[in-house]
């Protein structure tokens, strides 16, 4: 359900509103930041006080007429640290909510990981339908996350899947917000796990955060913070508060982000125009230095009937290989590529006593 005009959502979960899902979701009492009027917990930190949720109904791979992995499942004497938002993409906003049609969506993606893409089971942990119901992706998810130690190894997260443990949300969400029952059961499952491993808010994030891919879309990508929100206050955590990221930027991109871009891959030796357009030219330069750097090209794993080319898209894995710790020679590239950021803040611009990630990320935001 779109956003209404002048209704802003984060201001509702941080209210009186928010703090309600704690009972929806079964929160326990024992351990919780506010339950006994013990000390808050860390900004976004379960701490050592861990919070329980209960467990929401998640449908098995044997509930859904898995087929059976190709080869062993992996499964590493580790929690994984990251909670990561995807979107399936294909087969686009369906209006078919039913439970049957979430699980032939299980099956399409087991089918097409396995058969298309060679892997030996789906790639990830879990996947939310837009009828609000939830299913395991890969075996024995759902029985490790139970267990609340280990962690499942996936293949969703392009070099990052002894980290992440993923939940694809079917649909396309790149210019129309999620259905609610969609949202609420992700705010449920997701706060459930982040209790199950004592996950840090700031921790649930988005494809985007690690690949160089539209992934889980810009629409569903911006309502992140709400989510950390709201599952903080299932959780009696205290917000995190908005994070810095890495923009992304693709081809048909314009404006100071992609001049100074311009000017970054100029400064690594790359021909390309300084004209704020993310053209063919700038595209390949990018392919190019992702391929010196054996970047993956990842194209979302949850994209499992899509045509999408995202070769070229420079975001999470990209910047960090233009981004330099400082600004020499005078003059140069780099210098213009700081001038131009700093430029296009009016007056809003960020101290900069040295070019850290951190500095950057504010340059570029």
């Amino acid at each position: 359900m779109a956003a209404q005009p002048g209704f802003d959502r984060r201001s509702l979960l941080r209210g009186g509103v928010a703090a309600t899902a704690a009972g929806a979701i079964g929160l326990s009492t024992a351990g919780t930041a506010n339950a006994a009027g013990t000390a808050a917990a860390p900004a976004g930190s379960l701490g050592a006080a861990r919070a329980r949720a209960a467990e929401p109904r998640i449908y098995s791979t044997e509930e859904w007429g898995a087929r059976a992995p190709s080869s062993a499942i992996v499964v590493e004497d580790h929690r994984p640290t990251f909670i990561v938002v995807h979107h399936t993409a294909e087969p686009g906003n369906s209006e078919d909510y039913s439970l049957e049609h979430a699980k032939k969506i299980c099956r399409d993606i087991q089918n097409f990981h396995m058969d298309g893409n060679g892997w030996s089971d789906t790639g990830q942990q879990f996947t939310n339908s837009r009828g609000g119901f939830r299913l395991e992706g890969r075996h024995r998810s759902l029985e490790v996350v139970r267990g609340g130690t280990q962690h499942v190894q996936g293949a969703n997260v392009g070099g990052h899947n002894s980290e992440v443990i993923g939940i694809e949300n079917e649909g396309l969400y790149t210019e129309v917000d999620v259905p609610q029952a969609l949202w609420d059961s992700l705010v449920q499952l997701v706060a459930w796990i982040a209790a199950q491993y004592g996950t840090d808010l700031a921790n649930i994030k988005g494809h985007r955060d690690f690949n160089s891919t539209e992934c889980p879309g810009e629409v569903l990508y911006g309502r992140l913070q709400e989510l950390r929100d709201a599952v903080g206050n299932a959780l009696g955590l205290a917000s995190v508060g908005e994070l810095l990221n890495w923009p992304l930027l693709k081809p048909g991109s314009v404006g100071p982000q992609v001049r100074a871009a311009q000017h970054l891959l100029r400064a690594k030796g790359y021909a390309v125009p300084v004209d704020g357009v993310f053209g063919t030219s700038t595209k390949r330069a990018v392919a190019e230095l992702a391929d010196t750097h054996n970047i993956d090209r990842h194209t979302c794993s949850a994209m499992h009937h899509s045509k999408v080319d995202e070769t070229g898209y420079l975001g999470s894995d990209i910047w960090p290989l233009l981004t330099p710790a400082d600004r020499t020679p005078e003059g140069g590239e780099i210098e213009e590529a700081v001038g131009t950021l700093l430029r296009s803040k009016r007056g809003k611009a960020p101290s900069l006593d040295a070019l850290t990630e951190t500095a950057w990320k504010r340059l570029l935001n």
